[in-house]
């Protein structure tokens, strides 16, 4: 079986939320091998995810949250490759908000262990940015995924509906600081940090 690597693409489209739109670029995460791979978060483009999943048999979508930049199109991607999308439960009401017709095709949970290849993503509830939100950690790869919870430059953005910020705070001290400090992590946008880096400019 061939080594599990990290796939990356940058997409480009609209955030929506209590009534305002911005324009965003996503960071689409493909994690997996020669012939199997998940997608953390499908943001804007069906081709482009794609491009990046090439012939690979795709096990699942996993979203970290259910804001709209997120998961606008993992009904498009689900129904186009027959794979799964997995959101926590915490973020459907979020979800709803997009897909208003539709529901995830399973849950994650804190703990739950998503196996590609010979590495497994232990899924991380870290609340406030959004209900639901989740970090995914590999330890084989040094690596955590953690969609809009935390950023190059500290948390993710909170004020709107669904978000809490003291909860977001309580998330990134408690379970994303335990991680090890040179674990990598890679952001739903901008560039990549590590967990030391952003734990000496926050304060644990």
């Amino acid at each position: 079986m061939s080594a599990v690597r990290i796939d990356h693409r940058v997409t480009s489209g609209t955030f929506s939320l209590d009534g305002e739109t911005f324009d965003v670029d996503n960071n689409v995460w493909v994690v997996g091998n020669d012939e199997e791979c998940i997608v953390i978060d499908a943001p804007h483009d069906v081709d482009e995810i794609m491009a990046v999943v090439a012939a690979r048999r795709l096990l699942a979508i996993v979203c970290t949250h259910a804001h709209d930049d997120h998961v606008r199109v993992a009904p498009q991607l689900a129904k186009s490759v027959d794979a799964p999308i997995l959101l926590h439960a915490d973020d459907l009401p979020v979800w709803k908000l997009t897909h208003p017709t539709s529901e995830p095709d399973g849950h994650l949970v804190d703990g739950q262990r998503l196996v590609i290849g010979d590495i497994a993503l232990t899924v991380m509830h870290t609340p406030g940015h959004a209900p639901g939100a989740v970090c995914l950690y590999s330890p084989e790869l040094g690596v955590v995924f953690t969609g809009d919870t935390l950023f190059n430059g500290g948390p993710g953005a909170t004020g709107r509906s669904f978000s809490d910020h003291d909860v977001l705070l309580g998330s990134i001290r408690s379970v994303l600081f335990a991680l090890p400090d040179d674990t990598v992590v890679h952001t739903g946008h901008g560039d990549s940090t590590t967990i030391g880096a952003e734990a000496e400019a926050l304060g644990r």
